[in-house]
């Protein structure tokens, strides 16, 4: 039987084709779609809270990009590894608009806040926190890196915290805990911070201890007049551990109090004032000398002078910078009072020195 030429050419291709589908191997396996384990998480404990912050992963063990994510388990354990996510304190459900953002090309950090338990035993314990990000069937890659939180307790925030602009500084006072007795390795104080209106910078004002006085107290005196500040006091834990040295713990704060520091003090007042005569031979003139003062923003002084029985007049026109004055308009057989008042730099003058008395001859 004779074949025709296009049969032939048909069957050479079926045969070929047929040679090309059997070198296909076996079918991939399904991707698993887990998303990567954090590795960037963090832990900061204020008073019985502590917020844990990490970055959602984008990709997946395989290396592809998520793109669907389920929910995030934190874990707790006062074991100091995790090997599993034994204990869940709570969990995270991801952005709803996650696959717009990760398209962006950012980072997308979460937050979750734990309150840590009533009873936490040792102070000298800690909790192990740990995250684990699961697809949308509820399976993970495995845990984050783990971060380690002391337990101690803090005290409670003081209690009548108020502040009150004075000469001297800004005087901010409140009511401590008073403590029975307390572990050698545990201590306990409050420490004040002011933040500036301007440029809402927190900045620490100083430190008080703890447990043994009720009523305790701070002095501001490195702020400026003028201004307007807040204040607050938080408690603080800090406990002494043989291989990581000293761990503080911040406690809860007070609520700010607000404080305008407007001067409306004088400097303080001038003394030691003395008047010298010049003495016989030279033109008649009258010294005065005194103690400086040695207020931060003195601007300078004036000078009072009087007769007996008359009224005080003013010497000077401008403010005198230096504690030394020389009277020159005194005439012979007079005696003058003398008295020296110190102003500062927003213009309040301070009340009179005791007078000095001098006779010209």
């Amino acid at each position: 039987m004779r074949v025709r030429l296009g049969q032939l050419l048909l069957a050479i291709a079926a045969i070929w084709g047929l040679t090309g589908c059997a070198s296909i191997g076996p079918p991939l396996p399904p991707e698993l779609e887990l998303p990567r384990a954090p590795t960037d998480l963090k832990a900061a404990r204020k008073g019985d809270k502590v917020t844990l912050t990490w970055t959602i992963p984008t990709r997946t063990t395989e290396r592809q990009r998520v793109r669907y994510l389920g929910k995030t388990r934190v874990c707790r354990s006062p074991d100091a590894t995790l090997k599993q996510c034994a204990t869940t304190v709570g969990e995270v459900a991801p952005p709803t608009d996650f696959a717009g953002k990760e398209a962006g090309g950012k980072k997308l950090t979460v937050s979750y806040v734990d309150t840590l338990p009533a009873k936490r035993g040792n102070i000298l314990d800690s909790a192990t926190y740990a995250v684990e990000v699961l697809n949308l069937h509820g399976r993970a890659a495995g845990l984050s890196n783990q971060v380690r939180v002391p337990l101690a307790e803090t005290l409670p925030p003081p209690m009548d915290f108020s502040a009150r602009v004075t000469a001297q500084g800004v005087e901010l006072t409140w009511t401590g805990v008073l403590l029975q007795s307390s572990a050698d390795s545990t201590r306990y104080g409050y420490r004040v911070y002011r933040r500036d209106e301007a440029n809402q910078r927190q900045i620490l004002v100083g430190e008080q201890s703890a447990g043994t006085e009720k009523n305790l107290s701070q002095t501001d005196q490195s702020f400026a007049w003028e201004q307007t500040y807040y204040y607050h006091v938080e408690s603080y834990t800090v406990v002494s551990q043989t291989r990581k040295g000293e761990v503080s713990i911040e406690g809860d704060d007070t609520p700010e109090v607000k404080v305008f520091t407007h001067d409306v003090f004088p400097p303080a007042v001038p003394s030691g004032l003395q008047a010298v005569f010049s003495g016989p031979g030279q033109e008649a003139f009258i010294d005065l000398i005194w103690t400086p003062v040695g207020d931060a923003d003195l601007d300078g002084y004036n000078i009072y002078r009087h007769e007996a029985g008359a009224a005080r007049v003013k010497l000077n026109s401008e403010l005198v910078k230096t504690p030394a004055y020389r009277d020159m308009k005194v005439e012979a057989g007079k005696t003058y009072f003398y008295s020296v008042s110190a102003v500062d730099q927003r213009g309040n003058e301070s009340v009179r020195s005791e007078e000095a008395s001098e006779r010209v001859p």
